[in-house]
């Protein structure tokens, strides 16, 4: 999986200062980023501490985790009705 650019610090960094007053088109010449990038950051963490933040990246990865195992599961299951089926 591809590391994310700009850390969890960072991110809260650039919308305190968004919130601060300082326009969005010079935050994103200064950090190098797009303006599609701070407006999904927003909508994602708009109103977020640093503490929620963490728990939220806490709660994707277990819910990546769950969907990988439900996913594997499913798999055996029909690798086990087709063997009973007699298909193999």
């Amino acid at each position: 999986m591809k590391k994310p650019k700009f850390s969890e610090s960072k991110i809260f960094q650039v919308l305190k200062e968004a919130e601060s007053g300082v326009p969005v088109p010079e935050l994103c010449r200064k950090y190098g980023m797009s303006n599609a990038s701070f407006y999904n950051w927003r909508s994602k963490y708009g109103g977020m501490q640093v503490s929620d933040m963490k728990r939220l990246k806490e709660l994707e990865e277990e819910n990546r985790r769950l969907k990988k195992m439900y996913a594997e599961s499913q798999m055996d299951a029909e690798i086990l009705r087709d063997a009973l089926a007699g298909k193999y």
